[in-house]
Parts: C-alpha cells; structure tokens; sequence
C-alpha cells in the first residue's frame, strides 16, 4: 500500500489501481482510537492478503458528520458499511468518541472479528 492523500487533504493508504475493498477510516481530530483503529485494519487486510484501498478521513464539523453519517470516532466502513451493525442503526450523527461492545468490555475501536468478517465479505470467494 502506498500513502496518498484522502478527502480534504488528509492522508490515505491506497494502491493507485486496486480493485479490492474500500475501507474507510473516519476520524475527528485527536481522536485517542483512530491510530489503533487503522494498525487494526491494516494488520487484519495484511494477515487475510485482501488488497484494500484504505482511506483515512478526518471529520472537521457537524456538517462533514451529517454528510458522511458519521456516528463517532473512529468509524471503520468496509465498502460504505459499517463494520458494526449498530453502527448502521444509529440515528444520530456526532463529533464525538464512539464506543465498541467487545465480548466483557466496550472499546474505543471494533472488533477484530467484525472487521475480518466485514473485510471477507467485501473480497468475496477466494
């Protein structure tokens, strides 16, 4: 993977001509989670050898939030979906930190599984 520029500026790991899966990284700024929510994404992609386009997006106001249904920070969307079903039942769109149920405990980034699972789903049979 290559670093390149994302929306607004920000960076992104993408290849220049991948047809893999669109991962995105939405963020707010000093977001404590973001950095272990992209290691994550990247680490599992990497271990499944599933060629990704990752593309980290940084969320500057409620207006970008209410355009992107953005409903905390980090969210991880594989192909325009959540990676947590939750996520997608959300109602509200906000600036603020998002919490993960993990099986005893919530988190500040997503399961593991729901983004092997999500990632698996996107690339298809292999």
């Amino acid at each position: 993977m290559a670093m390149g520029a994302g929306r607004g500026g920000m960076p992104s790991l993408s290849e220049d001509h991948q047809s893999g899966p669109v991962v995105e990284v939405l963020y707010v700024e000093h977001c404590p989670n973001f950095p272990a929510a992209l290691a994550l994404v990247e680490r599992v992609a990497a271990e499944l050898g599933v060629d990704t386009q990752v593309q980290a997006t940084m969320i500057t106001d409620l207006a970008a939030a209410e355009h992107a249904r953005f409903v905390g920070s980090p969210t991880v969307r594989v192909n325009g979906r959540d990676v947590d079903p939750e996520g997608e039942l959300a109602a509200e769109y906000t600036l603020e930190c998002r919490l993960y149920w993990h099986e005893h405990r919530l988190a500040g980034y997503p399961q593991e599984r729901s983004v092997r699972d999500a990632l698996l789903r996107a690339a298809g049979p292999t």
